[in-house]
């Protein structure tokens, strides 16, 4: 089975708002997204497939962009989703609601492949995406700065230069981080996510962005005092960090350089 990618840019413009709710409510759950405004999406569709060994494709890209952009291109790019598309005129068009709009607008309609994901980009820090189970995810980025020297004290100080080199530093070097933070299960009829984002970016500045930011970990942190704070450590600290306030956490992602990126989903997954 083979993987392919496609990529799709729409502009289109949207409010949070859902008329359930009071101006208060709406305000509250959605803030300034409850104010018309409008963004360039970048769509990702992958599907899948058996090879043809006659022609040494699964399918034909030009057939991927008339079925994706028949959809796409027709009834989003361009459009006031909230005023101009019936399905958003009745449900919040936050991302999850647009994935999950599109995932069942494509599903069956690919020939000699299958739909396997969507991720929907809204803006370089928040994005949407579904695989063929039926859970929704949301991922939203997060940046802080921090320094950190890669020294174990279950090691000698041979094997700690030998394996971590210039990161063995005794005076510490930094990074830029960025933290992707994903929370997954069923769509909110009322809200339109998964979780409400500001409750998120509350819970995410509170337990990490504050107590990292701007931290030589090594030296002034709890959590890192007695660990070496490796990036693979860190993903994990911090899911222990955020999972007892973000029950619905599925997964976190932390670049610590463009090069390198480290993933944890908990436990259970191990």
């Amino acid at each position: 089975m083979i993987l392919l990618t496609r990529k799709i840019e729409f502009s289109a413009a949207h409010r949070l708002h859902n008329e359930q709710l009071t101006d208060e409510e709406n305000e509250e759950i959605f803030g300034k997204c409850n104010n018309p405004h409008g963004h360039d999406y970048t769509l990702e569709v992958t599907v899948k497939g058996n090879l043809d060994t006659r022609s040494g494709i699964v399918v034909n890209i030009t057939d991927i962009d008339r079925i994706v952009k028949g959809v796409v291109l027709e009834e989003l790019d361009g459009k006031f989703l909230n005023q101009e598309h019936p399905y958003f005129k009745k449900h919040v068009p936050t991302t999850e609601n647009v994935v999950a709009y599109l995932w069942n607008a494509l599903e069956d309609k690919f020939i000699d492949c299958k739909l396997h994901k969507i991720i929907l980009h809204e803006n370089p820090f928040l994005f949407s995406h579904k695989g063929e189970e039926s859970m929704m995810q949301f991922t939203r980025k997060y940046h802080f700065s921090a320094a950190h020297r890669l020294h174990s004290e279950q090691l000698t100080d041979e094997e700690n230069k030998e394996i971590f080199g210039k990161c063995n530093n005794p005076h510490g070097h930094g990074h830029n981080y960025i933290l992707e933070v994903t929370v997954g299960g069923e769509i909110d009829p009322i809200t339109g996510m998964v979780l409400n984002m500001t409750e998120l970016d509350h819970v995410v500045e509170q337990k990490i962005v504050e107590k990292f930011d701007h931290k030589h970990l090594n030296l002034d942190t709890e959590e890192f005092r007695e660990l070496n704070p490796t990036a693979e450590v860190m993903t994990v600290v911090f899911w222990d960090l955020l999972q007892p306030s973000l029950p619905k956490l599925s997964k976190i992602g932390l670049w610590e350089t463009a090069k390198n990126y480290f993933e944890y989903s908990g436990p259970a997954n191990n």
